[in-house]
């Protein structure tokens, strides 16, 4: 009887550790190299105690991940804010004696991301795009159609305020540079001098692993998703420009990059940083679980 009892408490236990791990457990975040977010367009890295990505790096750092919040400026270019970003991915290297960064962009830090790990894929382990503005999107090409020059000086003026107002760091602002990056036209070109992960196909996935790197991408496709949210009315207007489905600024097919972990989350484009301050759609996965699910997928990868 008493070796029944440890044979099956031994298959017991083999069979608790053979099943995916808890994301509560210790250690679960833990990737070999430090996480590194990059925000979007008017972007952050925090507005007094509102973080853009509210309580996400908490929340990795809890599970042992070294996180970093990077800061471009929140109106400009792709190349200019890529070129910011890379700078900044130097220092963190420097600082922290790691060799490469798990990169994870939302909205234009997307394209971003993208732009360091084309240029210097060897300090590069993976890029995550979380709605990604990969193939433009719609909305910056009804202001970039209609009244470029006001929505750009409007763009570059609300960057500015946004800048002063999370401490002043000085970056330049150029509204009409970013419109431009984040139109369909402006996107394709860039995408044709770092096509990356990018689908071959309208709505498919791309490759994962090239030059070293790996792309994953996700993203919402619910543009109102909480009564109590006053950004999901704005989300539920500009959804109506798209003739699919999409988070309110991103069309769930243009987030596409890489590996498409979910392009169907009942999410818009703030809940999927977990903003506005926590206020999400209560009925699908809370978005902080989805930035721990990828950290964990990057130390399953051995990144």
């Amino acid at each position: 009887m008493k070796n029944r009892f440890w044979k099956c408490l031994t298959i017991t236990l083999a069979a608790l550790l053979a099943l995916p791990t808890p994301s509560w457990a210790l250690g679960y975040t833990q990737t070999k190299h430090p996480v590194v977010l990059v925000h979007g367009l008017m972007g952050f890295d925090r507005l007094g105690p509102v973080e853009y990505f509210y309580g996400i790096p908490s929340a990795l750092r809890s599970g042992g991940a070294r996180v970093y919040v990077t800061s471009v400026s929140a109106a400009n270019s792709t190349e200019v804010r890529g070129e910011q970003l890379l700078t900044q991915v130097k220092q963190i290297l420097a600082a922290s004696g790691a060799a490469k960064v798990n990169l994870i962009g939302h909205s234009h830090g997307g394209p971003t991301a993208r732009y360091v790990a084309s240029v210097r894929p060897d300090l590069v382990a993976s890029v995550s795009t979380v709605a990604g503005v990969n193939k433009g999107s719609v909305v910056a090409d009804i202001l970039v159609g209609a009244v470029p020059n006001a929505s750009g000086a409007l763009v570059s003026a609300a960057g500015g305020l946004m800048t002063f107002l999370s401490g002043g760091s000085g970056l330049p602002q150029n509204g009409g540079a970013a419109l431009r990056s984040l139109s369909t036209a402006g996107s394709a070109a860039f995408n044709s001098r770092h096509p990356q992960g990018l689908p071959t196909t309208a709505c498919g996935q791309g490759s994962n692993y090239v030059n070293g790197v790996y792309y994953f991408s996700w993203s919402g496709a619910q543009p109102y998703t909480n009564v109590f949210d006053a950004i999901d009315p704005v989300f539920a207007l500009t959804g109506l420009a798209f003739g699919a489905k999409n988070d309110g600024l991103v069309s769930s097919c243009s987030s596409h990059l890489g590996r498409v972990i979910r392009d169907d989350y009942g999410m818009n484009h703030a809940d999927e940083i977990n903003q506005l301050i926590g206020i999400v759609n209560l009925f699908e996965t809370s978005p902080v679980t989805v930035f721990r699910q990828q950290a964990n997928r990057l130390q399953s990868l051995g990144l």
